[in-house]
């Protein structure tokens, strides 16, 4: 026998051995914990099919069949007739077969061996060999079509030709089913959990979907008699793995988990012009590094089928990891493509130059901190907010009887003091119109605080913040900056619009610096008068503004001979607004860069006045991969005809193409992250402290159905039942 097969030893080594059985182990763990959803859609990432396990092989193919081949759109392949199966992966610049993947059994170097499945076909001056891989009825290639087909195809399956259902079966079946595709609808269109504590049948609450689902057989007849009880045991479509994958089959920052999470939008102009910018998805990083996010971002867009090369512009915050010159986000990006511009958002510009002017001015600075901490102490207790309340209430009363206030519909509604944050936009303005409108609402609060002898914790402070809040310097600054503020918050609320144009974004600074330069020339006056009233009404001492200024807290020997209107008007008034006009200029620097002054010649106002052709031909080479030799000429011919021909053709874009990709390229542009900054908020709604456990996944389809609700709208049950049943092998057919 020993001539036929190998003796084996018995004395091998233990700790091989033992090293051999813990690689058994953990192969065997990391099947068990593969997610699907984390599978990669680049070809040339995927790990051979057999390396998965059996029994969740037929998933895999599932899911790579119904997400269809890999041909990333618009990208620049060294070979382009893919045909159905063939698939593309960028990674390795590489062609490879999807039917064989999936199926194609371990025979060597036949039928192409590894080439189409693992290594990938790079041959292109051998494209014959694209052709002989196919063969004809009998080659491998056409055996996994087949199979690939017969996998999709339900009804040929074994098990259900073996438990073949009457039609009154399939018929409750789709009832059913299509109950809980309802229930589902609502509860994710409103950002609703689906659970509940305690699930069981003599649960008093058994959660969002099931106490739905109860609500809908109660009003429906044919609903309640094949769900929930009246529904086998073992097919009721109620379970927390069925709720999931529905909801994965309507889609195709840091959290309360304290996850760090990417949040990416697209930007784009559709069919018919408008533009639109699209929630795609949230990518779980494992840190912020420019590097770790490039590859979560290179994820995603494979994931979708799209390719970094048809990128045409990125817009983030100002962080160094992301704007960064040398290692940042948009530089790793740029270098990979050269017309992804960067453009650093204009809303969150606009803040840090609010910001800049309280840093930069001492009393400015003096002042914010006073109003935080005055909205911090009036605010401390529910009974404090309740005081100012009806204080507030009865000012409004006394205002009502006497004629100052006029009553209607909408008028006088009661109002709160917001908190100002640094990092929200606009919540400054909101705070200071607040504390103007309910100045002595906040004063008699104030004075309860600092007479309290019950409570001395505050009253101290109170008091000092009484006195300071009631002298015509404070007053002056409320007033000074409530204006200012008001000048930049209307700029700020249009940038934040989705629809919002580069050009027009650039147009709107322009305006808001006119008006802040036009309020230095002929607004002091006028905010003069607006504080002497203010503080006559107050009960506020007004300052002559012929008297000597007297600096608090200076001697007066020292001090400088100024007057009040010397010190309120040149040394106050007209150096914030320096100030503020200083860190506009720097913040918006792109207003500088060659992209943004070639933008500007294509905007509209006053005629195109603006216009210059020479600068529009360089924007159209700034974007090479776009425009070639020959349509720079034929644009520069275009450009000039277009704007004489502006108002006498309605259908430009079919007239002029090469001028209305060129105004595609600058409506695409990014203007603010507002939309990003809005996904955020709506991630707090739908993982909530009680919904904190929520995986990647399940949260993405969440946020992607929620955000995304005119697309979902227009989504009927039957395509959603289809992917469904699609996903796997369900006991129930349609």
């Amino acid at each position: 026998m020993e001539r036929f097969f190998k003796r084996v030893s018995n004395g091998s080594h233990p700790q091989e051995s033992h090293s051999q059985e813990v690689e058994v182990e953990s192969s065997k763990r990391s099947r068990i914990e593969i997610n699907i959803a984390d599978l990669p859609f680049d070809p040339g990432l995927r790990a051979p099919i057999s390396d998965y396990s059996p029994n969740i092989q037929d998933e895999i193919r599932r899911h790579y069949l119904q997400q269809g081949p890999c041909q990333p759109k618009d990208h620049k392949f060294a070979f382009s007739d893919f045909g159905k199966e063939r698939q593309y992966s960028i990674d390795k610049d590489s062609v490879f077969c999807l039917c064989c993947y999936l199926f194609k059994p371990n025979i060597g170097e036949q039928a192409g061996g590894k080439s189409f499945v693992e290594k990938g076909f790079s041959n292109w001056k051998k494209k014959e060999r694209l052709v002989e891989h196919v063969g004809n009825h009998n080659s491998y290639h056409y055996q996994c079509y087949k199979k690939c087909e017969a996998l999709m195809t339900e009804k040929q399956q074994i098990q259900n030709i073996v438990l073949k259902k009457n039609i009154g079966d399939r018929i409750r079946y789709r009832t059913r089913l299509t109950a809980s595709v309802d229930c589902i609808r609502f509860l994710i269109r409103q950002g609703l959990a689906f659970r509940g504590h305690d699930e069981s049948e003599d649960s008093t609450n058994q959660g969002n979907f099931l106490e739905l689902l109860n609500f809908l057989a109660d009003h429906n007849e044919e609903v309640r008699v094949v769900a929930l009880k009246n529904a086998p045991e073992n097919l009721r479509l109620t379970s927390p793995k069925i709720q999931k994958d529905i909801v994965n089959a309507f889609d195709e920052s840091r959290d309360v988990s304290i996850k760090e999470q990417m949040v990416v939008m697209f930007r784009y102009v559709n069919k018919k012009g408008y533009v639109i910018e699209s929630f795609i998805g949230i990518e779980h990083v494992a840190n912020t590094t420019a590097v770790s996010l490039k590859t979560a971002i290179d994820k995603l867009f494979s994931k979708h089928g799209l390719s970094i090369s048809r990128l045409r512009g990125q817009g983030y915050d100002g962080a160094s990891n992301m704007s960064g010159e040398f290692n940042g986000l948009k530089t790793i990006i740029m270098k990979e493509n050269e017309c992804a511009f960067f453009v650093h958002c204009f809303a969150h510009q606009l803040q840090l130059a609010l910001m800049g002017v309280a840093k930069k001015h001492g009393l400015i600075g003096t002042f914010f901190t006073l109003v935080s901490n005055v909205v911090n102490i009036v605010g401390a207790s529910s009974k404090r907010r309740d005081i100012l309340r009806e204080k507030q209430a009865l000012k409004v009363i006394e205002a009502l009887k006497s004629g100052e206030l006029s009553s209607g519909k909408g008028l006088n509604q009661e109002i709160g003091i917001k908190r100002p944050c640094d990092t929200r936009w606009g919540t400054h303005f909101g705070t200071l119109v607040s504390f103007i409108t309910m100045f002595s609402s906040i004063v008699d609060v104030l004075e309860e605080i600092a007479n309290d002898r019950l409570n001395s914790e505050q009253k101290h402070e109170a008091s000092i913040m009484l006195r300071l809040v009631q002298t015509y310097d404070f007053v002056f600054s409320l007033h000074l900056m409530k204006t200012i503020l008001g000048i930049t918050n209307e700029l700020s609320q249009v940038l934040q619009k989705d629809d919002q144009d580069i050009v027009n974004a650039m147009d709107l600074v322009k305006l808001c610096k006119q008006q802040l330069q036009m309020m230095r020339d002929i607004g002091w006056n006028s905010l003069v008068d607006a504080v002497s009233d203010f503080c006559v009404e107050q009960n506020i001492d007004v300052l002559n503004m012929e008297n000597m200024y007297c600096a608090q807290g200076k001697s007066r020997r020292k001090a400088p001979k100024l007057t009040n209107m010397h010190y309120y008007h040149v040394d106050f008034f007209n150096v914030v607004i320096d100030l503020q006009l200083q860190e506009l200029n720097s913040r918006f620097n792109e207003a500088n860069t060659e992209l943004l002054l070639c933008l500007a010649c294509l905007s509209p106002n006053n005629s195109f006045s603006a216009f210059d052709k020479r600068k529009l031909i360089r924007l159209a080479q700034l974007y090479s991969y776009d425009f070639s030799t020959v349509d720079l000429r034929v644009l520069e011919n275009q450009l000039q005809t277009y704007v004489d021909d502006l108002r006498s053709n309605d259908k430009k874009h079919e007239v002029y193409p090469l001028v209305y990709l060129l105004i595609k390229l600058a409506l695409t542009l990014p203007v603010a992250t507002a939309s990003v900054e809005r996904v955020f908020s709506a991630m707090n709604i739908v993982k909530n402290q009680m919904r904190n456990k929520m995986g990647d996944q399940w949260l993405n389809d969440c946020l992607t159905v929620y955000l995304e609700k005119d697309v979902f709208n227009a989504i009927d049950n039957e395509p959603i039942i289809q992917r469904f049943q699609n996903t796997k092998t369900r006991r129930g057919q349609l």
